[in-house]
């Protein structure tokens, strides 16, 4: 069985910066692919990030130039370091692994 854990959410300013952490227990292949997504108020689930095995990355335009996501694989770990927060970046963020998604966590942009 796959657990996902997400941490790392909060409230920052706009311009801040935030690293989210997803850590993954049970059995997980470095072979898959892990993802961010985000849902904001009233909107549907989007993807945010996304990073393959060998460690290709696509992101929504949205957050080009300003997220980064990452993996440990040893750690069974994914990171997404958001920079230049803006207030359109509000949303419950989730990570996936293959068909498995976390419980969410939190990230307000606000002043």
């Amino acid at each position: 069985q796959v657990q996902l854990v997400e941490s790392g959410g909060g409230l920052v300013q706009p311009g801040g910066s935030l690293r989210l952490s997803c850590a993954g227990s049970g059995i997980i292949f470095s072979i898959y692919a892990w993802a961010w997504y985000r849902q904001a108020p009233g909107k549907q689930r989007e993807l945010v990030a996304h990073t393959t095995s060998g460690g290709t990355t696509n992101y929504a335009d949205s957050v080009k130039g300003r997220f980064t996501i990452s993996r440990d694989n040893p750690k069974k770990t994914v990171y997404l370091q958001m920079n230049n927060l803006k207030p359109e970046d509000t949303a419950v963020y989730y990570c996936k692994y293959i068909n498995y998604w976390g419980q969410g966590t939190q990230v307000t942009v606000s002043s």
